[in-house]
């Protein structure tokens, strides 16, 4: 049973997978057997998460990648067809969050948050696409939400509104590429604990808000390998459309 999570002779692509939660999506899918290609913006973070994937044996390649321009995501496509690899995998990682109140956030901070958190995935998640359906193959691609996707919080107006709108397009993309049989789900973290935000969750406002997650707790990133390796993997062949939310019940604390 256990061998259809497996992801031995697959090829994942990771987006932001420099840092955070792109690093951890990076070492579980190569325990899980899958080669992956780290993409993000900067080199030296990446070289980081391939030496974490390194440390548990896996199979890695370093593609920098720029997910805001296509002149920069289509190259790491055509290199990795070049040698015949072509993702089955993608993990739409790459985000930003630029908290600001609505009333004085800038032009230029919203247009950037939604750029990065959902055009972004949009570019993406359709070259990717594209070339499994050229080449007749399925394949599995997983969009990283947050459940400030379906609720909201102050000073994050753009951030919520991005991850929403990844959400539809995550089903939209779904009802239209299942006859590809390419699968398109959604991965929703609640608070996980992180190098970016660790210093916030140790202030008193950031206590007050672990005290309102019904588990107590922060998320730890490995927390989400069990539904990444669903969505992605045989165990999860015939989910296409749906978000998981991993958030210790967040969504569901009262009002």
């Amino acid at each position: 049973m256990l061998e259809r999570f497996r992801l031995d002779d697959r090829v994942a692509l990771v987006t932001g997978a420099g840092s955070g939660l792109g690093r951890r999506f990076a070492v579980a899918l190569a325990m899980a057997g899958a080669e992956v290609v780290l993409c993000g913006r900067r080199r030296e973070p990446l070289e980081a998460t391939a030496a974490a994937v390194d440390a548990e044996q896996g199979k890695f390649r370093v593609l920098p990648m720029d997910v805001t321009d296509r002149a920069s995501v289509t190259p790491v496509f055509d290199e990795l067809a070049a040698v015949g690899r072509i993702p089955d995998i993608v993990v739409c990682n790459a985000g930003v969050a630029r908290p600001d109140s609505a009333l004085t956030l800038s032009e230029q901070d919203w247009q950037a948050t939604i750029e990065t958190n959902l055009s972004g995935c949009w570019r993406v998640a359709q070259i990717a696409a594209q070339r499994l359906a050229d080449a007749g193959r399925p394949g599995a691609i997983v969009n990283v939400g947050s459940i400030l996707g379906q609720r909201v919080a102050g000073s994050l107006s753009a951030y919520a509104a991005s991850k929403a709108g990844l959400e539809h397009l995550t089903r939209a993309l779904a009802l239209e590429w299942a006859a590809h049989d390419i699968r398109v789900n959604a991965l929703a973290p609640g608070y996980i604990d992180t190098e970016m935000n660790r210093a916030f969750f140790e202030t008193e406002a950031g206590q007050r808000m672990i005290r309102r997650i019904p588990q107590k707790r922060l998320g730890a990133p490995e927390d989400l390998d069990g539904a990444l390796w669903l969505l992605v993997s045989d165990a999860g062949r015939y989910i296409t459309g749906t978000t998981i939310a991993v958030d210790g019940g967040h969504r569901q604390s009262s009002l």
